[in-house]
């Protein structure tokens, strides 16, 4: 079992109550007043108990959405390139001398697979089993762990990893600066927390079969900017990048730039950004200080 040797195997803690959880015979992990949440398979599942009406909604609507969509479907070639560029940025952002990294909603684990590789050791979080068993048996390394849990209520002790990363996650949250203040919580003195999100998304409703009520495209219930995303995290160094021009993504030039190596494509992006500010993507960071 990955767990024994893993640096998180002592870092788990109640999403309740915040107390240490020790790994018992069963299977199961508990706290010392008694609080017990099961293990299945190699996934310990950490949500919180106590949730009001809108935290048990939120959560079963990903549960669903990760057993009915494929986060692992073939994208056509241009949105392949796209998302390609994205996670190229993305692990530039993450600092090289990390070696624990969190991944908050790990969609199909490539932050997993890219990091594994490095010799980095990474825990994907999702909030259904799905995503998580899935990302596990495709990275199937002894530094690789996964956890059912809540960006709201993460599971791990404070201070835990080098870098915290949610990748095209927080434009779905209703309260997005709850999620970022956890990450921000288990990130360690010198540690940075890291995002993606759409860049200045105008966000598109249609009207719901079921419910008759306005419903947002892609459940983006959020769009952000670098001055929004400034507001969040004071105590942290801010940084950002946009990138991933749209002029570039409707021509189709994903043809002739797939094969250009980061730098190049980026020297690029950002020409057409200059002449075209049309910018899909921002990539921002908070570091922490260290002690």
């Amino acid at each position: 079992m990955r767990w024994k040797t893993h640096p998180l195997r002592d870092r788990l803690i109640s999403p309740d109550t915040r107390e240490p959880l020790r790994w018992h015979s069963d299977g199961t992990l508990r706290t010392e007043r008694g609080e017990t949440f099961p293990c299945e398979g190699e996934i310990p599942v950490l949500l919180p108990t106590h949730q009001n009406q809108a935290m048990r909604h939120f959560i079963a609507h990903y549960q669903r959405d990760a057993e009915l969509f494929d986060y692992w479907e073939e994208r056509d070639a241009a949105t392949a390139h796209d998302e390609r560029r994205l996670r190229e940025t993305i692990l530039r952002t993450i600092p090289a001398q990390a070696r624990l990294v969190l991944d908050v909603g790990c969609g199909n684990g490539w932050l997993a697979r890219a990091l594994v590789r490095r010799g980095v050791a990474v825990c994907s979080t999702d909030l259904g089993r799905t995503n998580p068993q899935r990302a596990l048996a495709e990275t199937p390394d002894e530094r690789h762990v996964a956890v059912v849990a809540s960006g709201e209520r993460l599971p791990f002790a404070d201070a835990t990893f080098d870098c915290a990363v949610a990748s095209e996650v927080i434009e779905h949250l209703p309260e997005p600066e709850r999620t970022l203040e956890e990450m921000w919580r288990v990130v360690r003195p010198g540690g940075r927390v890291v995002i993606s999100t759409p860049y200045r998304e105008r966000i598109r409703y249609v009207l719901c079969i079921h419910c008759n009520q306005p419903t947002p495209l892609h459940a983006h219930l959020n769009s952000f900017d670098e001055h929004r995303l400034a507001e969040y995290l004071r105590d942290g160094r801010f940084g950002y990048t946009t990138f991933g021009n749209k002029a570039l993504l409707i021509a189709r030039t994903h043809v002739v730039l797939q094969w250009l190596p980061h730098w190049l494509w980026r020297a690029l992006d950002r020409l057409a950004n200059r002449l075209i500010p049309k910018p899909a993507h921002i990539v921002a960071w908070w570091e922490r200080g260290a002690k």
